[in-house]
């Protein structure tokens, strides 16, 4: 498991899709657990597994189907992640991000990443769309930053700026979108832990009192690296359920529950993105 890719390494991945499609995407999408049929509506589209991309990691989680698409959604050139690999996998911060940057190295000018997240926000609603305003990276101030080691200084600075990791133009349009097709849309921050674990009473706790309203065990890392290289982003996460508040009945959290949920919040996620990318 290397805990830094090299350029050539990346160059490697970049030639196995140019082998497959001479697409130029501008626009990158990440869907998360129980967002894949929103691939299904991909036209045109070249499907390669990541398991036939050098260094591509490997998601083994259910949900997440593990193959890159390219092709047309909305009349926009897109590239498409069908799942994801997770740190908690035993990949390190490297390789779970080496999509953003192989992404970036076919141009992509904008990313979408989805999630399914539990909800701390005791007004969200399992089944709720939550707009990604700002990210509290806990993992990384604990040390696992994927910008750690060598900096590519030809995709971004040292020390780049985060105060504005999800775009205002982008999401200004995502509450557009949603509020002129009926979609409900919450706003709110987004907390990433390592995982695999779900979150204790205490934990949950913890994580309101700092000021997160929504818990999950990715997309901080990827909205990192991506805004290391300059390429804006809009944030999207699915609310598979919400963690009872102080005092409520204990309640447990499956897996199972992530897809189900999914499953209700797709249409609702597929309209939005839909919109937004209509409108770029």
């Amino acid at each position: 498991m290397p805990e830094f890719l090299s350029r050539s390494d990346f160059e490697a991945a970049l030639a196995a899709i140019r082998e497959q499609t001479r697409l130029q995407p501008s626009v990158g999408l990440i869907l998360g657990s129980g967002f894949n049929p929103l691939a299904d509506a991909v036209e045109d589209s070249v499907a390669i597994p990541y398991s036939k991309i050098p260094h591509f990691p490997v998601s083994t989680v259910e949900g997440h189907l593990g193959r890159l698409l390219l092709g047309q959604l909305e009349a926009q050139a897109v590239v498409v992640m069908q799942g994801r690999a997770h740190y908690y996998e035993g990949y390190s911060m490297a390789e779970i991000t080496f999509p953003v940057r192989v992404m970036q190295m076919l141009g992509i000018e904008t990313l979408i990443a989805t999630n399914a997240a539990g909800g701390l926000n005791p007004a969200f609603r399992a089944g709720d769309a939550m707009l990604i305003t700002d990210h509290i990276n806990l993992i990384g101030m604990a040390g696992l930053n994927p910008l750690r080691g060598p900096n590519f200084d030809e995709c971004g600075p040292r020390f780049p700026d985060m105060s504005q990791a999800y775009d205002s133009r982008l999401r200004a349009l995502a509450s557009q979108v949603a509020a002129s097709a009926g979609v409900p849309l919450q706003e709110g921050v987004y907390i990433c832990l390592a995982g695999p674990s779900f979150e204790t009473p205490a934990d949950s706790r913890f994580l309101r009192l700092i000021g997160a309203d929504a818990v999950g065990m990715s997309t901080v890392p990827e909205v990192t690296v991506a805004r290391h290289g300059g390429t804006r982003v809009l944030g999207l996460s699915g609310i598979s359920n919400v963690l009872p508040v102080p005092g409520a009945p204990p309640a447990k959290t499956t897996h199972e529950e992530v897809l189900e949920a999914g499953r209700v919040l797709v249409p609702r996620l597929e309209t939005i993105i839909r919109g937004v990318l209509r409108a770029l």
